[in-house]
């Protein structure tokens, strides 16, 4: 993975309401450990079109200047704690979500913030980029909620969710990755949801999937002996006991198994929920193109 991306960069939309987010300083931080560029990107709505074809109102104008402002604010932000690192602003004239899946094609990750919006005003803003740039984004996304850590921190714990399906493997891979260039461990977590009409024997469930859960993950942890790796099963609600294992973790990851054509859907319902609710930053990661 390391020599694949070598010098893709980290893509981070910039918010101009929040151009100081701890979603600057956590991309950053994951640029210059990664030792490549970070690209800030900034969409503004294209021109509107009328009879004399396209022309820049003062609104636009005004869009425009805001959005070179908060380039600017989050550049230095972003200077000011890694002087070293090697930083591009953009704006572009496009809608957000769109313009970041772009971006997605030549980056090997994206950061953007989280506004805590709720899943319904989320749905109706315009600008909203969270859903549909975790869910359409070529490479990983991490979002970073407003009051999640400043940056990422070494000699912590990365948290993976895994269903021990072959479709968890890249997520699982990503968050191993993850985890040797931060220094810190790697818990795999798979939750399981009893039934409610049909009696199992719940201890033999919890094992064998244990069992299995440790099977599908020792091919990838031979690539990453140095990273302390740890396995658990949890009983309950996927998202509601992912979020809560994932407590200080310097990141949860999770893969994007969701089909369909609603974004919702194509993201899956676990990441979905995940990116609303869990306190520390969240990672979708693709499955590889088939």
């Amino acid at each position: 993975m390391a020599s694949s991306n070598r010098r893709r960069p980290v893509v981070l939309g910039i918010d101009a309401s929040a151009p100081r987010s701890a979603a600057v300083l956590w991309a950053a931080a994951e640029a210059g450990l990664r030792g490549v560029p970070l690209r800030m990107v900034h969409a503004v709505l294209p021109m509107e079109v009328n009879l004399r074809g396209f022309e820049e109102s003062d609104h636009h104008r005004r869009l425009r200047q805001r959005g070179e402002e908060a380039l600017d604010e989050a550049s230095a932000l972003a200077r000011d704690h890694h002087p070293g690192l090697e930083l591009s602003t953009h704006l572009v004239g496009e809608h957000p979500a769109p313009a970041l899946c772009r971006e997605s094609e030549e980056a090997q990750l994206v950061v953007v913030g989280s506004r805590a919006l709720k899943r319904w005003d989320e749905m109706l803003s315009t600008y909203s980029v969270v859903v549909p740039v975790s869910a359409r984004s070529h490479c990983p996304v991490a979002v970073v909620r407003a009051e999640g850590p400043p940056a990422p921190e070494g000699g912590r714990e990365v948290v993976a969710g895994s269903d021990g399906s072959p479709d968890a493997v890249p997520a699982v891979a990503f968050a191993l990755d993850l985890a040797a260039r931060h220094g810190a461990s790697l818990r795999v977590v798979q939750v399981w949801r009893p039934p409610w009409l049909i009696p199992v024997d719940e201890q033999s469930v919890l094992v064998e999937l244990g069992r299995s859960l440790r099977e599908s993950t020792a091919g990838l942890s031979a690539d990453f002996p140095d990273v302390p790796l740890t396995h658990e099963v949890l009983r309950g609600h996927p998202v509601e006991a992912l979020s809560a294992a994932a407590g200080q973790a310097l990141a949860v990851v999770v893969g994007r198994h969701g089909e369909g054509g609603f974004t919702g859907l194509h993201l899956g319902s676990v990441a979905h929920g995940m990116i609303h609710h869990a306190p520390s930053p969240v990672i979708t990661v693709p499955l590889p193109a088939r």
